[in-house]
């Protein structure tokens, strides 16, 4: 058997598991996933202040079973994939023009994000008051547990992030209506409805799930009048056309039971994150973090206390999670802007900057206890809550 060439002569476009700050690892001559081994490379090669073990706090919905049917797709993370992912589970759900996700309703709150397109959503409450809405890109809605509820696609079609607040939650597992029928006995359709078995000759023999139909008409042409009326809080609320906290490096846009009042068990705020720019070091002291990378390309560090500390490269279409108070933050690792959603089972968004603390502290503790260069405690003394920020701001 031929030796393999020695590690100097490897080509330099393909990583190897080596860093030559310390000179610690070596040469990989397979066989292995290259393509993967390019998207994370500070998974092949850990910063130097890595350390111990933390799970795993990535997965990508492209490593995730699609259910294909006519009328569009979808595919979902929940703690089968992400076992760290106990509190929030997601699925990501296109609709084709006119595609339905039919009448049904859940155990679980649902919250959502438009990616793309537009959509007509439906609701009725437990007091028979009714919404319906259209909803465009950059658009949320919540449906508290158990109330029905539908989403079509208007003329363009549409994509969206749907999340629930349990991460053992399985959108094939719904209450659908279709599925009720399939498995409620004729007789009773007809004693319950008035109307008679022959009525029932055609519905559907199982869950239906997602089906085409045709693009609707005006939102005014499908009102339907509730003699109790609409519902009292607005399921829908304009994420995108909020104001955003500018800062240093990018913006936040926070949302949570203060501005959407009826969301009262998923908080979460959009971070933009500029080229060369991070989401400083900091963590939430009252929930686990689920987030979903929108656009571009970033890095995590999570750090858990004992020592430990991990480093994740996440891309578009990832989801990553933090355990409630571990320490992270998340830089800009490529040339366009970065997008992420965090989300949080919460009615609060509730953050604790490393920076704002420590500019809150007596500054002789600070010093003493982290040997503080002067350089570092005057910038202290210009901390607010940047939130996003440039490197040495």
């Amino acid at each position: 058997m031929n030796k393999p060439p020695p590690y100097k002569s490897a080509p330099m476009q393909i990583p190897q598991p080596y860093r030559p700050s310390d000179g610690n690892g070596g040469p990989d001559y397979g066989p292995r996933d290259l393509m993967r081994d390019m998207e994370n490379p500070d998974m092949l090669v850990p910063p130097v202040t890595d350390a111990g073990l933390l799970p795993n706090l990535k997965f990508a919905f492209s490593d995730t079973h699609m259910q294909l049917n006519k009328g569009g797709w979808s595919r979902e993370i929940t703690v089968r994939d992400l076992p760290i992912a106990t509190t929030l589970a997601g699925v990501n759900m296109s609709l084709t023009p006119g595609g339905v996700r039919e009448l049904h309703w859940h155990q679980q709150a649902e919250w959502s994000y438009m990616i793309w397109g537009r959509a007509r959503i439906t609701a009725v409450d437990q007091n028979g008051r009714n919404f319906i809405a259209d909803i465009g890109p950059g658009d949320l809605w919540y449906f508290p547990k158990g109330l029905p509820h539908s989403i079509q696609a208007l003329a363009e079609g549409c994509e969206f992030l749907l999340v629930f607040d349990d991460g053992n939650f399985s959108d094939l597992n719904t209450l659908s209506i279709s599925d009720w029928f399939a498995h409620t006995p004729r007789n009773v359709l007809s004693a319950n409805f008035g109307v008679p078995e022959s009525a029932f000759a055609n519905i559907p023999k199982d869950q239906v799930y997602i089906y085409q139909d045709q693009v609707p008409g005006p939102i005014d042409s499908q009102k339907v009048q509730s003699p109790y009326g609409t519902v009292p809080l607005n399921f829908k609320h304009r994420l995108l056309a909020q104001m955003p906290l500018k800062t240093p490096g990018g913006s936040v846009r926070i949302v949570d039971s203060s501005n959407f009042p009826i969301s009262t068990t998923v908080a979460a705020a959009l971070v933009e994150i500029e080229p060369g720019a991070m989401r400083e070091l900091h963590w939430h002291p009252n929930a686990d973090e689920w987030q979903y990378y929108l656009n571009g390309q970033g890095r995590m560090t999570v750090f858990s206390g004992g020592g430990k500390a991990r480093t994740f490269d996440y891309r578009a279409g990832d989801v990553g999670y933090v355990p409630v108070a571990f320490g992270h933050y998340i830089q800009n690792t490529g040339n366009q802007t970065l997008w992420f959603l965090e989300m949080f089972r919460s009615d609060r968004f509730q953050d604790i900057s490393l920076n704002q603390w420590m500019a809150l502290t007596p500054r002789q503790l600070v010093d003493s206890n982290l040997h503080a260069s002067p350089e570092l405690m005057a910038a202290l003394r210009k901390e607010k809550w940047p939130v996003v920020k440039y490197p040495g701001f």
